[in-house]
């Protein structure tokens, strides 16, 4: 794969992230504003994500690995807590603002976990993108 195309793949995992994470909080403030409880993290990932999928508007979605998709729910879902936690008064640290609406303007970010990447000296495999060179700019001991 190109370096144009490794660029463009990350762009969609980025947009298919946030999309995930907009579509899903924009779900949790419709049940608040009605007065039911937040969805659990399960109902968001089958919504959001499984179901999401087979729709012609969001098909793209099975594009990129679904492990960053997941993660994004599940930093919603931490969000959430810690907002809630914080409103509580359970939490020692200033008050914590609820969750916002990703924009392409903001931080683009996309966690993995373990199975969604493998690294090998100088690259990283990132599962549906392909290898990418990592540029170390700390100097490491042995």
């Amino acid at each position: 794969m190109q370096h144009r195309d490794k660029n463009t793949e990350s762009a969609k995992l980025f947009g298919c992230v946030r999309v995930v994470w907009n579509d899903s909080l924009a779900c949790c403030q419709e049940k608040y504003k009605l007065g039911e409880k937040k969805p659990a993290n399960s109902e968001l990932q089958k919504q959001f994500i499984t179901q999401a999928k087979k729709v012609e508007d969001r098909e793209w979605l099975s594009e990129v690995s679904v492990v960053p998709l997941q993660q994004s729910l599940n930093d919603l879902n931490q969000a959430y807590q810690n907002f809630f936690s914080s409103t509580k008064g359970q939490r020692k640290s200033q008050a914590i603002k609820p969750p916002k609406f990703k924009t392409r303007k903001s931080k683009q970010t996309a966690r993995f976990t373990l199975r969604g990447f493998k690294v090998h000296q100088d690259k990283v495999y990132l599962a549906k993108i392909g290898k990418l060179k990592v540029a170390c700019y700390a100097k490491t001991t042995q």
